[in-house]
């Protein structure tokens, strides 16, 4: 089977993935009342694992619900030495280069990756570890923030796969890299 490394994120019109103190408030800024999940369901059933940051992962624990993911969720970090107790069962810890975490995932079975959380999707691109991007661009200047893009080392090409507009204003765009 192929191995796919996914990004399915929200971003703000100026590129942020969290506000200046971090918040995720701003996603919910365009009414919903239909709960339209703008593919995120679709998305899930492609993929098999998570991989996300510390930051990422803190984040989801703090959201004011249940454990929002039904697959394994490997979070990267190199400061956290365990996963709290109460999430051993749905999170393991892996360290190391991004080749030896994607080694030990894969030898895992898992090989359809969502890739989450702007430091690691970040580190991803860095060295070119990015199938695809599907970024869904919510209308809201946040003026700061949490960029989902840095400095990477070289020039990356992907190619339009498709767009969708949700809500008549939310627009996502999916890109496959180009090799």
């Amino acid at each position: 089977m192929d191995k796919r490394n996914i990004v399915f994120i929200g971003r703000s019109l100026d590129g942020y993935i969290a506000d200046k103190k971090g918040g995720l408030d701003w996603l919910q800024a365009t009414p919903n009342p239909d709960q339209i999940d703008m593919g995120y369901k679709k998305f899930m059933s492609q993929v098999d694992a998570i991989v996300m940051g510390r930051i990422t992962f803190e984040t989801v624990c703090n959201f004011d619900c249940d454990w929002p993911y039904t697959i394994p969720v490997f979070v990267i970090s190199n400061t956290i030495e365990s996963i709290p107790d109460d999430y051993k069962e749905k999170a393991a810890l892996v360290k190391g280069s991004l080749s030896e975490v994607l080694k030990t995932i894969h030898q895992k079975g898992y090989n359809q990756l969502y890739i989450d959380g702007g430091k690691t999707i970040q580190e991803f691109l860095k060295e070119d570890l990015i199938d695809e991007l599907i970024i869904t661009t919510i209308p809201i200047l946040l003026g700061g923030g949490s960029p989902l893009f840095s400095e990477l080392p070289k020039e990356l090409k992907f190619e339009h796969v498709a767009s969708n507009v949700f809500l008549n204003e939310v627009v996502q765009n999916h890109y496959s890299r180009k090799r």
